[in-house]
């Protein structure tokens, strides 16, 4: 017996339909689809959230370095001149050192992450900034079901689909 179901698929066509349906459940919360690609969703993402829910609190904030450019009162690089090796001159940006507060993942979490990098895709929202959708899944999907164990997604039917009468379903995190 397979572990997944087929769909009528290759492989690779499968895992592309499978990635994609989860990343849209995970962005936007509910996913419309048929009966047998929704329950390999549901398995797919009730065990990634499981995985986030183990790690969710697995991180240590610590103080890090970080270098950057000195900006001026209007927010342009600040320049200065410098000399190479060859006595030729050029300009080179300002840099400032600043500690910043972050978050560190422990191994596991990281691995963690990793697992659930690897079953979404890279998404942008409408202005074209990406979205991190496993910083997403650890910092707001995960704490919300930290209590329950199983039972994150849930499936209504919606009747058939005019054409090829295919079970039509809709997929959402509960």
């Amino acid at each position: 017996m397979p572990l997944q179901r087929k769909l009528g698929r290759a492989t690779d066509q499968r895992k592309a339909v499978l990635k994609g349906l989860v990343t849209s459940l995970f962005e936007y919360g509910r996913v419309e689809t048929t009966l047998a690609r929704a329950k390999e969703v549901k398995n797919i993402a009730e065990k990634l959230i499981t995985i986030a829910i183990k790690e969710a609190d697995n991180f240590e904030a610590k103080n890090v370095k970080v270098s950057g450019a000195k900006l001026d009162p209007t927010g342009k690089k600040i320049l200065k001149g410098a000399t190479s090796h060859n006595e030729k001159s050029y300009r080179v940006v300002e840099r400032e050192e600043k500690e910043e507060r972050k978050s560190v993942d422990s191994p596991s979490r990281l691995h963690a992450r990793k697992q659930i990098m690897n079953w979404v895709y890279k998404v942008k929202d409408k202005d074209g900034n990406s979205i991190n959708l496993a910083n997403n899944i650890f910092d707001t999907i995960a704490p919300k079901y930290k209590g329950k164990s199983g039972g994150y997604t849930r499936i209504y039917k919606i009747g058939q689909r005019r054409g090829d009468a295919a079970e039509v379903v809709i997929i959402e995190l509960v």
